[in-house]
């Protein structure tokens, strides 16, 4: 597959760039990205896609220059973090509908998506270089002893990955690290995103709303906080890891 020659770059991150390619998105990874990985996540889109929830228009999996790339249908809008940010007295109003979006998302199922808690097993036995046995033995006996949901979880829900369409409509991207599961898991893990970026005020509003909607509480979300920071520790971002090491102290959350 050639991108062509007038795209734009859209955002880079550490292991891809994405492009504008006119009528398509391209999300090119770097040359070391596992295949699998690429095909995963296209497979979470079509499975989120096949539960009735909003997402891009899946196109194709091919190579762009030796990389693996996934490409999606363009969706016309701004992201949540964009209204946001252009204009801060809605920010109320915006995180509202983030959380609402969240829970609707929560509300989906497919019995085919990954499961959470084997994926959290397999990203918690695989830091054995930063977790030792007996922490990641606590980890496990903890992630065990949660509820067992079927609610499907985006993973990596942040205002960036939400665009909006002039009619209002939401469109979610990015699906790499979808499964089914807990969704107060989804929210630990979007509050410690917020958390990780400086954004401490935004990140407690955001708990405290999405913990008022769903009629759950702070100290059921807390409990899910240890679990995600350990898996999120496998993803190997060397930036993120004492910030995540310092919520894997296990007994402050007993």
């Amino acid at each position: 597959m050639e991108l062509p020659k007038d795209k734009k770059v859209i955002r880079t991150r550490h292991n891809k760039v994405v492009y504008d390619c006119g009528d398509t998105v391209a999300k090119v990874f770097n040359a070391t990205k596992p295949p699998a990985d690429v095909f995963n996540e296209a497979l979470n889109l079509a499975r989120a896609d096949q539960a009735g929830i909003d997402v891009p228009q899946l196109v194709e999996v091919s190579k762009v220059d030796g990389s693996w790339a996934l490409v999606t249908k363009k969706v016309a809008g701004k992201t949540m973090r964009d209204l946001a940010d252009e204009d801060p007295s809605r920010l109320d109003d915006v995180m509202k509908d983030f959380v609402k979006l969240q829970l609707d998302v929560h509300q989906h199922r497919n019995d085919l998506m990954n499961r959470q808690k084997d994926k959290y097993t397999r990203m918690i036995n695989s830091v054995t270089e930063v977790l030792d046995e007996s922490t990641r033995y606590d980890l496990l006996m903890r992630l065990d002893g949660m509820p067992n949901h079927q609610k499907i979880c985006h993973g990596d829900f942040v205002p960036s990955n939400v665009i909006v369409r002039e009619d209002g409509t939401a469109c979610i991207c990015d699906w790499a690290h979808a499964s089914q599961g807990d969704g107060s898991a989804d929210c630990a893990v979007s509050y410690l995103h917020f958390k990780l970026n400086g954004q401490d005020d935004f990140a407690e509003s955001y708990l405290k709303t999405y913990c008022e909607l769903q009629g759950t509480t702070v100290e059921y979300v807390s409990q899910w906080f240890p679990i995600v920071a350990a898996a999120e520790l496998a993803r190997g971002r060397v930036v993120e890891k004492d910030f995540l090491l310092s919520w894997i102290s296990v007994g402050d959350y007993e």
